[in-house]
């Protein structure tokens, strides 16, 4: 099937909407972008680029912009939270030295993207805000302005609470997870490298890396806690909760904690990966589909690839429906085995003693005995190309 003239219709500019309207632009579909801001603008915090998603974003021919815009990582850091002090450094430079990951705050991402599609003649449009889409013959989207929208094609990148993904599968049920997550950009105070630095420590751990010229630092810390917590990343709370939740960090992981002025803290929670992807006319991509937890840094990533998976199948069969069902074979059992990873992997950076100092000297060991498998156990995730397929 052709793309040449077909009309799409994509709610959310997001970073999966915006990827999906830009590779099907390129195959001379006619697009449409829906989004609810006023203007796409300084929102979110920083995103680790893996090289699974660099290589969607260098098929788009987009990479050398975010090289420009973003550190590349050099490695991971794991440490001990009381002070700091290194237990195994992963290191990229000399075991992926062509696996490039980046350090991207969401805004410049953002920008790289909308401004790419427009280039192409993607037409987003400000201001619509999404009630309900409508499956049948004939699908609608229905906007809160009383207005409704129809196209050969409804994708809903709608993100985590997506009425797409609802038209398609219900309503679902997510679980809190037992962990809550402040999220906070701060200044580099500590002359922080480009490597991501994470702080372990019993119930919790804190994540840092540097965004931009590395100037800012981007923070996530993540503590376990049986009170529960609205979804979203939206919620602002007190500095001090922070601070006082991780008042056993000393060294650098304390300065950065002490810098934060301004943080947002969001409960986390487990969401089925939809059971249905597609309808007649109807499809989902990104956290509508397959909401992941923060652990394996893989949110953005994913829907990056569904952008690209998609627009290839569907030009490469013979109608939307086949299109559509073939993006769905091939991706939904891959986004179930990242979203399953990292499920799991939380618990690896908040081990209490007596358990965390074993551990601890196995990472070690570990780093010194096998560093290239320890920086490649994960290459099913990171050196998976879409695009070579």
């Amino acid at each position: 099937m052709t793309l040449k003239d077909q009309k799409i219709l994509i709610i959310g500019a997001g970073i999966g909407g915006l990827a999906a309207a830009l590779a099907l632009r390129a195959h001379r579909a006619s697009v449409t972008v829906l989004e609810q801001a006023e203007e796409i603008s300084e929102v979110g915090a920083g995103l680790q680029i893996t090289p699974n998603g660099v290589a969607v974003l260098r098929a788009l021919g987009l990479e050398d912009q975010l090289a420009w815009k973003c550190p590349r990582s050099h490695g991971v850091v794991l440490r001990k939270h009381r002070d700091g002090t290194p237990v195994v450094r992963l290191d990229f430079d000399q075991y992926a030295p062509d696996q490039p990951y980046f350090f991207s705050h969401r805004s410049d991402l953002i920008r790289i993207l909308a401004d790419a599609a427009r280039a192409a003649g993607v037409q987003v449009r400000l201001l619509q805000q999404v009630e309900e889409v409508t499956l049948g013959p004939k699908p609608l989207v229905r906007l809160a302005n009383g207005s409704s929208c129809a196209a050969d094609l409804i994708l809903g990148a709608d993100g985590l609470h997506s009425h797409t993904r609802v038209a398609l599968n219900g309503e679902d049920r997510p679980f809190f997870t037992g962990q809550v997550a402040w999220r906070a950009v701060v200044p580099n105070v500590i002359d922080l490298p480009a490597e991501a630095q994470v702080f372990m420590g019993p119930g919790r751990h804190l994540v840092a890396y540097p965004l931009r010229d590395r100037s800012l630092v981007n923070l996530v810390a993540v503590q376990q806690q049986r009170a529960w917590v609205d979804e979203g990343w939206s919620h602002a709370d007190d500095p001090q909760n922070l601070r006082d939740a991780f008042a056993g960090f000393g060294g650098e992981a304390a300065q950065l904690i002490n810098a934060v002025e301004t943080v947002g803290l969001w409960g986390l929670f487990r969401h089925p990966v939809a059971k249905s992807w597609h309808a007649p006319g109807v499809a989902i991509l990104g956290d509508a589909a397959h909401p992941t937890l923060p652990f394996m840094a893989q949110g953005a990533n994913l829907a990056l690839e569904d952008a690209w998976v998609l627009a290839q199948s569907l030009e490469t069969t013979p109608n939307i429906a086949e299109g559509l069902e073939r993006y769905q074979s091939l991706r939904r059992s891959r986004a179930a085995k990242v979203v399953g990873a990292a499920n799991r992997n939380a618990w690896k950076f908040h081990l209490r003693s007596p358990f965390s100092w074993p551990a601890h000297f196995g990472l070690k060991l570990s780093g010194q005995l096998a560093p290239e498998k320890m920086v490649r156990q994960f290459d099913w995730i990171y050196r998976h190309d879409v695009t070579a397929a």
